[in-house]
Protein backbone atom coordinates (compact mmCIF):
# COMPACT_ATOMS: atom_id res chain seq x y z
CA UNK A 1 0.00 0.00 0.00
CA UNK A 2 1.58 3.25 -1.10
CA UNK A 3 2.41 5.88 1.54
CA UNK A 4 2.38 9.84 1.17
CA UNK A 5 4.22 11.53 3.61
CA UNK A 6 2.81 15.41 3.71
CA UNK A 7 5.22 17.45 5.92
CA UNK A 8 3.83 20.89 7.01
CA UNK A 9 0.53 19.53 6.35
CA UNK A 10 -1.33 22.84 7.74
CA UNK A 11 -0.14 24.52 4.39
CA UNK A 12 -2.93 25.56 2.01
CA UNK A 13 -1.69 22.77 -0.40
CA UNK A 14 -2.67 20.24 1.47
CA UNK A 15 -6.60 20.59 -0.06
CA UNK A 16 -4.98 20.53 -3.45
CA UNK A 17 -2.87 17.65 -3.35
CA UNK A 18 -4.61 15.62 -1.83
CA UNK A 19 -7.66 16.12 -3.92
CA UNK A 20 -5.53 15.95 -6.67
CA UNK A 21 -4.53 12.23 -5.37
CA UNK A 22 -7.79 10.84 -4.58
CA UNK A 23 -8.58 11.28 -8.45
CA UNK A 24 -5.71 9.40 -9.80
CA UNK A 25 -7.48 6.26 -11.56
CA UNK A 26 -7.42 3.18 -10.29
CA UNK A 27 -5.55 4.89 -7.52
CA UNK A 28 -8.03 2.79 -4.85
CA UNK A 29 -5.91 2.98 -1.58
CA UNK A 30 -3.22 4.09 0.29
CA UNK A 31 -1.93 5.94 3.60
CA UNK A 32 -1.73 9.61 3.86
CA UNK A 33 0.76 10.23 6.48
CA UNK A 34 0.32 14.11 7.82
CA UNK A 35 2.97 15.89 9.82
CA UNK A 36 2.51 19.22 11.00
CA UNK A 37 4.41 20.81 14.36
CA UNK A 38 1.39 22.94 14.54
CA UNK A 39 -1.32 20.74 16.52
CA UNK A 40 -4.17 22.59 15.99
CA UNK A 41 -3.37 23.17 12.14
CA UNK A 42 -2.47 19.11 11.72
CA UNK A 43 -6.15 18.60 13.45
CA UNK A 44 -7.27 20.79 10.32
CA UNK A 45 -5.86 18.92 8.02
CA UNK A 46 -6.69 15.28 9.43
CA UNK A 47 -10.28 16.26 9.25
CA UNK A 48 -10.17 17.74 5.64
CA UNK A 49 -7.75 14.97 4.21
CA UNK A 50 -10.19 12.52 5.33
CA UNK A 51 -13.42 14.39 4.44
CA UNK A 52 -12.07 14.40 1.11
CA UNK A 53 -11.62 10.35 1.72
CA UNK A 54 -15.01 9.97 2.17
CA UNK A 55 -15.95 11.96 -1.09
CA UNK A 56 -13.68 10.01 -3.01
CA UNK A 57 -15.40 7.07 -2.28
CA UNK A 58 -11.78 4.90 -1.99
CA UNK A 59 -9.89 3.30 0.82
CA UNK A 60 -7.41 5.54 1.76
CA UNK A 61 -6.90 5.56 5.55
CA UNK A 62 -4.98 9.19 7.60
CA UNK A 63 -2.37 8.85 9.72
CA UNK A 64 -1.01 12.05 12.00
CA UNK A 65 1.75 12.89 14.00
CA UNK A 66 3.68 16.64 15.24
CA UNK A 67 6.27 13.80 15.71
CA UNK A 68 7.03 12.85 11.99
CA UNK A 69 9.05 9.95 12.76
CA UNK A 70 5.93 8.42 13.95
CA UNK A 71 4.16 8.12 10.80
CA UNK A 72 6.94 8.64 7.97
CA UNK A 73 8.71 5.67 8.01
CA UNK A 74 8.14 3.21 4.36
CA UNK A 75 6.70 5.92 2.31
CA UNK A 76 7.07 6.80 -1.19
CA UNK A 77 6.63 9.95 -2.06
CA UNK A 78 7.60 12.74 0.59
CA UNK A 79 6.10 16.31 0.03
CA UNK A 80 7.69 19.06 1.56
CA UNK A 81 5.94 22.39 2.24
CA UNK A 82 7.18 23.53 5.55
CA UNK A 83 7.08 26.78 6.77
CA UNK A 84 9.41 27.79 9.47
CA UNK A 85 8.50 30.64 11.88
CA UNK A 86 7.25 32.55 9.19
CA UNK A 87 4.37 34.29 10.81
CA UNK A 88 7.48 35.36 13.72
CA UNK A 89 9.48 36.88 11.67
CA UNK A 90 7.34 38.34 8.30
CA UNK A 91 7.43 41.75 9.27
CA UNK A 92 11.24 41.69 10.33
CA UNK A 93 12.10 40.51 7.38
CA UNK A 94 9.96 43.55 5.48
CA UNK A 95 10.50 46.52 7.26
CA UNK A 96 14.34 46.51 8.49
CA UNK A 97 15.06 46.31 4.87
CA UNK A 98 12.59 49.23 3.73
CA UNK A 99 14.54 51.18 6.54
CA UNK A 100 17.38 50.90 4.08
CA UNK A 101 14.94 51.61 0.97
CA UNK A 102 15.06 48.07 -0.35
CA UNK A 103 10.82 47.79 -0.75
CA UNK A 104 10.14 43.73 -1.12
CA UNK A 105 7.17 42.70 -2.68
CA UNK A 106 7.11 38.83 -1.62
CA UNK A 107 10.70 38.73 -0.08
CA UNK A 108 10.48 34.72 0.00
CA UNK A 109 13.36 33.77 -2.80
CA UNK A 110 15.52 36.83 -2.95
CA UNK A 111 16.56 39.29 -1.50
CA UNK A 112 16.62 40.51 2.48
CA UNK A 113 14.01 37.79 2.94
CA UNK A 114 14.90 35.31 0.71
CA UNK A 115 17.98 35.15 2.33
CA UNK A 116 16.71 34.75 5.62
CA UNK A 117 14.35 32.52 4.73
CA UNK A 118 16.32 30.84 3.59
CA UNK A 119 18.40 30.88 6.82
CA UNK A 120 15.72 30.06 9.25
CA UNK A 121 14.29 26.92 6.45
CA UNK A 122 17.51 24.93 5.43
CA UNK A 123 18.38 23.67 9.00
CA UNK A 124 15.18 22.50 9.69
CA UNK A 125 14.59 20.77 6.59
CA UNK A 126 17.98 18.96 6.32
CA UNK A 127 17.21 17.20 9.75
CA UNK A 128 13.83 16.24 7.91
CA UNK A 129 16.12 15.03 5.15
CA UNK A 130 18.28 13.03 7.50
CA UNK A 131 15.01 11.21 8.97
CA UNK A 132 13.52 10.53 5.42
CA UNK A 133 16.91 9.01 4.40
CA UNK A 134 16.91 6.77 7.28
CA UNK A 135 12.92 5.65 7.60
CA UNK A 136 12.00 5.46 3.85
CA UNK A 137 14.67 5.25 1.86
CA UNK A 138 13.02 4.68 -1.44
CA UNK A 139 10.99 7.66 -1.51
CA UNK A 140 11.06 10.45 -3.98
CA UNK A 141 11.06 13.85 -2.37
CA UNK A 142 8.37 16.64 -3.60
CA UNK A 143 9.58 20.19 -2.94
CA UNK A 144 6.88 23.23 -2.64
CA UNK A 145 9.05 25.14 -0.33
CA UNK A 146 10.39 28.37 -0.91
CA UNK A 147 13.11 29.14 -1.48
CA UNK A 148 12.39 26.88 -4.31
CA UNK A 149 15.73 26.70 -5.92
CA UNK A 150 17.57 27.00 -2.47
CA UNK A 151 15.16 23.99 -0.81
CA UNK A 152 16.27 21.73 -4.20
CA UNK A 153 19.69 22.39 -4.46
CA UNK A 154 20.70 21.65 -0.74
CA UNK A 155 18.83 18.53 -0.66
CA UNK A 156 20.62 17.29 -3.57
CA UNK A 157 24.11 18.34 -1.85
CA UNK A 158 23.64 16.22 1.26
CA UNK A 159 21.62 13.09 0.14
CA UNK A 160 20.96 10.40 -2.79
CA UNK A 161 17.60 10.18 -2.52
CA UNK A 162 15.47 11.72 -5.66
CA UNK A 163 14.20 15.05 -5.19
CA UNK A 164 12.12 17.78 -7.77
CA UNK A 165 11.31 21.11 -6.81
CA UNK A 166 7.32 21.54 -7.54
CA UNK A 167 6.04 25.13 -8.67
CA UNK A 168 2.48 26.37 -10.67
CA UNK A 169 4.62 28.94 -11.71
CA UNK A 170 5.01 27.55 -15.72
CA UNK A 171 1.59 25.91 -15.69
CA UNK A 172 -0.25 29.16 -14.87
CA UNK A 173 1.66 31.56 -17.13
CA UNK A 174 1.59 29.25 -20.22
CA UNK A 175 -2.10 29.31 -19.61
CA UNK A 176 -1.69 33.53 -19.17
CA UNK A 177 -0.07 33.89 -22.55
CA UNK A 178 -3.08 31.78 -24.22
CA UNK A 179 -5.33 34.48 -22.59
CA UNK A 180 -3.29 37.70 -23.08
CA UNK A 181 -2.67 36.33 -26.81
CA UNK A 182 -6.14 34.96 -27.17
CA UNK A 183 -6.14 32.48 -28.56
CA UNK A 184 -6.54 28.26 -27.10
CA UNK A 185 -4.43 27.12 -24.90
CA UNK A 186 -4.20 23.46 -26.41
CA UNK A 187 -3.02 25.67 -29.64
CA UNK A 188 -0.36 27.48 -28.43
CA UNK A 189 3.13 25.90 -28.95
CA UNK A 190 5.68 26.72 -26.28
CA UNK A 191 8.78 26.10 -24.57
CA UNK A 192 10.35 27.34 -21.76
CA UNK A 193 13.34 26.67 -19.31
CA UNK A 194 15.58 28.60 -16.43
CA UNK A 195 15.46 28.67 -13.12
CA UNK A 196 12.43 28.80 -10.51
CA UNK A 197 10.58 32.33 -11.03
CA UNK A 198 12.60 32.72 -13.92
CA UNK A 199 11.67 30.47 -16.74
CA UNK A 200 11.60 31.51 -19.56
CA UNK A 201 9.25 30.97 -22.89
CA UNK A 202 11.99 31.20 -25.08
CA UNK A 203 9.01 29.82 -27.72
CA UNK A 204 5.96 31.32 -28.00
CA UNK A 205 3.98 30.36 -31.56
CA UNK A 206 0.43 29.17 -33.06
CA UNK A 207 0.89 27.19 -36.14
CA UNK A 208 4.37 27.54 -36.57
CA UNK A 209 3.90 31.51 -35.84
CA UNK A 210 5.89 33.77 -33.78
CA UNK A 211 3.36 35.04 -31.40
CA UNK A 212 6.21 37.76 -29.95
CA UNK A 213 4.91 40.34 -32.26
CA UNK A 214 1.38 39.95 -31.58
CA UNK A 215 2.33 40.57 -27.55
CA UNK A 216 4.40 43.06 -28.04
CA UNK A 217 1.85 45.19 -30.60
CA UNK A 218 -0.93 44.71 -27.17
CA UNK A 219 1.67 45.92 -25.34
CA UNK A 220 0.84 49.34 -26.79
CA UNK A 221 -2.58 49.37 -25.29
CA UNK A 222 -2.14 50.61 -21.17
CA UNK A 223 -5.15 48.85 -20.21
CA UNK A 224 -3.62 45.77 -21.50
CA UNK A 225 0.12 46.76 -20.35
CA UNK A 226 -1.03 47.16 -16.78
CA UNK A 227 -2.51 43.76 -16.50
CA UNK A 228 1.17 42.45 -15.90
CA UNK A 229 3.19 45.64 -16.06
CA UNK A 230 6.58 44.39 -15.13
CA UNK A 231 6.71 41.17 -17.29
CA UNK A 232 5.11 43.24 -19.96
CA UNK A 233 7.53 45.44 -19.97
CA UNK A 234 10.35 43.15 -19.31
CA UNK A 235 9.49 40.72 -22.55
CA UNK A 236 9.26 44.34 -24.41
CA UNK A 237 12.82 45.24 -24.04
CA UNK A 238 14.43 41.59 -23.43
CA UNK A 239 12.57 39.81 -25.81
CA UNK A 240 10.78 36.76 -23.85
CA UNK A 241 7.98 36.39 -21.28
CA UNK A 242 9.19 35.31 -17.77
CA UNK A 243 7.50 32.69 -16.13
CA UNK A 244 6.88 34.39 -12.64
CA UNK A 245 4.42 37.42 -11.57
CA UNK A 246 5.29 40.76 -11.99
CA UNK A 247 5.74 41.36 -8.34
CA UNK A 248 7.89 38.39 -7.52
CA UNK A 249 9.75 39.07 -10.91
CA UNK A 250 10.48 42.99 -9.78
CA UNK A 251 12.66 41.33 -6.87
CA UNK A 252 15.16 39.36 -8.83
CA UNK A 253 16.36 41.75 -11.27
CA UNK A 254 17.69 45.73 -10.81
CA UNK A 255 15.70 47.13 -12.51
CA UNK A 256 12.03 48.08 -11.10
CA UNK A 257 12.30 48.45 -7.48
CA UNK A 258 15.18 50.70 -7.13
CA UNK A 259 13.29 54.09 -6.78
CA UNK A 260 10.25 54.29 -5.91
CA UNK A 261 8.91 56.77 -8.75
CA UNK A 262 10.00 53.36 -10.93
CA UNK A 263 7.52 51.34 -8.19
CA UNK A 264 4.89 53.96 -9.21
CA UNK A 265 5.39 53.48 -12.81
CA UNK A 266 5.89 49.64 -13.40
CA UNK A 267 4.98 47.92 -10.07
CA UNK A 268 0.96 48.09 -9.26
CA UNK A 269 -1.06 46.56 -7.05
CA UNK A 270 -1.04 42.69 -5.32
CA UNK A 271 1.10 40.42 -7.06
CA UNK A 272 1.98 42.92 -9.32
CA UNK A 273 4.18 44.39 -7.75
CA UNK A 274 2.99 45.61 -4.37
CA UNK A 275 5.69 47.01 -1.26
CA UNK A 276 4.65 45.00 1.55
CA UNK A 277 2.39 43.13 -0.16
CA UNK A 278 3.30 39.20 1.11
CA UNK A 279 4.01 40.83 4.47
CA UNK A 280 0.80 42.44 4.85
CA UNK A 281 -1.32 39.71 3.23
CA UNK A 282 -0.12 36.38 4.63
CA UNK A 283 -0.35 36.20 8.11
CA UNK A 284 -4.58 37.19 6.78
CA UNK A 285 -4.18 34.65 4.22
CA UNK A 286 -3.56 32.13 6.44
CA UNK A 287 -6.10 32.84 9.02
CA UNK A 288 -8.67 32.81 6.38
CA UNK A 289 -7.45 29.38 5.00
CA UNK A 290 -8.21 28.23 8.62
CA UNK A 291 -11.50 29.21 9.11
CA UNK A 292 -12.82 28.32 5.32
CA UNK A 293 -11.37 25.03 6.22
CA UNK A 294 -13.39 24.95 9.55
CA UNK A 295 -16.64 26.10 7.65
CA UNK A 296 -16.00 22.86 5.11
CA UNK A 297 -15.55 20.86 7.90
CA UNK A 298 -18.97 22.27 9.75
CA UNK A 299 -20.78 22.15 6.42
CA UNK A 300 -21.21 25.73 5.94
CA UNK A 301 -19.23 25.48 3.36
CA UNK A 302 -19.13 22.60 0.02
CA UNK A 303 -15.81 20.55 0.04
CA UNK A 304 -15.64 19.34 -3.43
CA UNK A 305 -12.95 17.02 -5.23
CA UNK A 306 -11.57 19.82 -7.68
CA UNK A 307 -8.26 18.99 -9.91
CA UNK A 308 -5.64 21.63 -9.52
CA UNK A 309 -2.88 22.37 -11.56
CA UNK A 310 -0.33 21.03 -9.48
CA UNK A 311 2.30 18.34 -10.45
CA UNK A 312 2.82 16.09 -7.51
CA UNK A 313 -0.63 13.55 -8.02
CA UNK A 314 0.63 13.20 -11.88
CA UNK A 315 4.49 12.70 -10.68
CA UNK A 316 2.59 10.06 -9.03
CA UNK A 317 0.09 8.63 -11.36
CA UNK A 318 3.27 8.33 -13.89
CA UNK A 319 4.91 6.37 -11.19
CA UNK A 320 2.89 4.16 -9.68
CA UNK A 321 0.57 3.97 -12.62
CA UNK A 322 3.24 3.25 -15.21
CA UNK A 323 1.56 6.64 -17.35
CA UNK A 324 4.24 8.26 -18.82
CA UNK A 325 4.27 12.54 -18.24
CA UNK A 326 5.87 15.50 -19.18
CA UNK A 327 5.98 18.29 -16.57
CA UNK A 328 8.39 21.08 -15.35
CA UNK A 329 10.58 20.34 -12.59
CA UNK A 330 13.25 21.88 -10.69
CA UNK A 331 16.13 19.53 -10.59
CA UNK A 332 19.98 19.68 -10.67
CA UNK A 333 21.31 20.96 -14.13
CA UNK A 334 24.42 18.91 -14.72
CA UNK A 335 24.77 19.97 -18.12
CA UNK A 336 20.55 20.32 -18.61
CA UNK A 337 20.81 24.24 -19.52
CA UNK A 338 24.37 24.29 -21.14
CA UNK A 339 25.13 28.04 -20.27
CA UNK A 340 23.67 27.43 -16.52
CA UNK A 341 26.10 26.50 -13.68
CA UNK A 342 26.72 22.92 -13.88
CA UNK A 343 26.04 22.26 -9.90
CA UNK A 344 23.06 24.15 -10.00
CA UNK A 345 19.28 23.74 -10.39
CA UNK A 346 17.65 24.43 -13.42
CA UNK A 347 13.40 24.24 -14.25
CA UNK A 348 13.39 22.78 -17.07
CA UNK A 349 10.87 19.63 -19.22
CA UNK A 350 10.89 16.16 -17.48
CA UNK A 351 9.63 12.94 -18.50
CA UNK A 352 7.72 10.83 -15.74
CA UNK A 353 7.05 7.22 -16.04
CA UNK A 354 7.94 4.51 -13.83
CA UNK A 355 11.51 4.74 -13.81
CA UNK A 356 11.07 7.74 -11.89
CA UNK A 357 11.98 11.76 -13.10
CA UNK A 358 14.21 12.01 -15.83
CA UNK A 359 14.54 15.72 -16.78
CA UNK A 360 15.04 16.62 -20.62
CA UNK A 361 17.71 18.95 -22.45
CA UNK A 362 17.35 22.08 -23.06
CA UNK A 363 20.28 23.42 -24.78
CA UNK A 364 21.51 26.95 -24.42
CA UNK A 365 19.33 29.99 -23.06
CA UNK A 366 19.63 33.40 -25.21
CA UNK A 367 23.01 34.81 -23.00
CA UNK A 368 21.64 37.91 -22.36
CA UNK A 369 18.61 35.69 -20.14
CA UNK A 370 20.93 33.50 -18.96
CA UNK A 371 22.95 36.17 -17.46
CA UNK A 372 20.31 37.20 -15.28
CA UNK A 373 19.61 33.29 -14.27
CA UNK A 374 23.02 32.93 -13.14
CA UNK A 375 22.97 36.23 -11.11
CA UNK A 376 19.98 34.74 -8.70
CA UNK A 377 22.27 31.48 -9.29
CA UNK A 378 25.19 32.90 -7.49
CA UNK A 379 23.03 33.98 -4.59
CA UNK A 380 21.19 30.73 -4.46
CA UNK A 381 25.05 28.60 -4.40
CA UNK A 382 26.17 31.14 -1.82
CA UNK A 383 23.28 30.91 0.77
CA UNK A 384 23.04 27.18 0.53
CA UNK A 385 26.59 27.02 0.94
CA UNK A 386 26.62 29.24 4.15
CA UNK A 387 24.08 26.99 5.88
CA UNK A 388 25.79 23.92 4.82
CA UNK A 389 29.56 25.40 5.67
CA UNK A 390 27.64 27.37 8.61
CA UNK A 391 29.21 30.29 7.66
CA UNK A 392 27.67 33.56 8.57
CA UNK A 393 30.06 35.57 6.10
CA UNK A 394 28.93 33.45 2.78
CA UNK A 395 25.42 34.31 4.18
CA UNK A 396 26.33 38.13 4.02
CA UNK A 397 27.94 37.68 0.82
CA UNK A 398 24.93 36.13 -0.70
CA UNK A 399 22.97 39.49 0.39
CA UNK A 400 25.86 41.85 -1.14
CA UNK A 401 25.40 40.23 -4.72
CA UNK A 402 21.39 40.06 -4.26
CA UNK A 403 20.40 41.92 -7.60
CA UNK A 404 17.71 43.88 -5.49
CA UNK A 405 19.40 45.02 -2.56
CA UNK A 406 22.79 46.02 -4.61
CA UNK A 407 20.89 48.46 -6.67
CA UNK A 408 19.72 49.85 -4.04
CA UNK A 409 22.81 49.97 -0.84
CA UNK A 410 26.30 50.61 -0.55
CA UNK A 411 27.99 47.27 1.21
CA UNK A 412 28.41 49.07 3.66
CA UNK A 413 24.77 49.32 3.87
CA UNK A 414 24.31 45.85 2.91
CA UNK A 415 25.83 44.46 6.19
CA UNK A 416 24.42 46.96 8.53
CA UNK A 417 20.88 45.65 7.62
CA UNK A 418 22.27 41.89 7.58
CA UNK A 419 23.12 42.44 10.99
CA UNK A 420 20.06 44.10 12.34
CA UNK A 421 17.83 41.15 10.37
CA UNK A 422 20.14 38.48 11.73
CA UNK A 423 19.74 40.19 15.45
CA UNK A 424 16.12 40.38 14.71
CA UNK A 425 15.10 36.89 13.59
CA UNK A 426 18.08 35.25 16.17
CA UNK A 427 15.82 33.37 17.57
CA UNK A 428 14.75 31.16 14.58
CA UNK A 429 18.30 31.10 13.27
CA UNK A 430 20.64 28.54 13.59
CA UNK A 431 23.72 28.98 16.44
CA UNK A 432 27.05 29.07 14.24
CA UNK A 433 29.70 30.38 16.19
Amino acid sequence: MTRISIIGSGSMFTKYLASDILQIQGFEEGVFALVDVDARRLELSVKLVRRLIELSGKNWTVEASTDRREVIAGSRFVINQIEVAGLETVRNEFEIPLRYNVKQCIGDTLGPGGLFKTLRTLPVWLEIVRDIEELCPDALILNYTNPMSAVTLATSRVTKLPVIGLCHSIQHSSQQLARYLDVPYEGLDWRCGGINHMSWFTQLEVDGKDQYPALIEKMSDEAFLAKDPVRFDFARHFGAFVSESSGHFSEYIPYYRKRQDLIDRYCAAGYNGATGFYANEWPVWRKEMDEEIERMLSGEQEIKLEKSDEYAAVIIDSIVNEKPNVIYGNVPNRGLIENLPFEGVVEVACLVDKKGVQPTQYGRLPEHLAALCRSNMAFFELAVQAVLEKDREKALQALYIDPLTAAVCSPAEIKSMFEELWEADRLYLPDWK
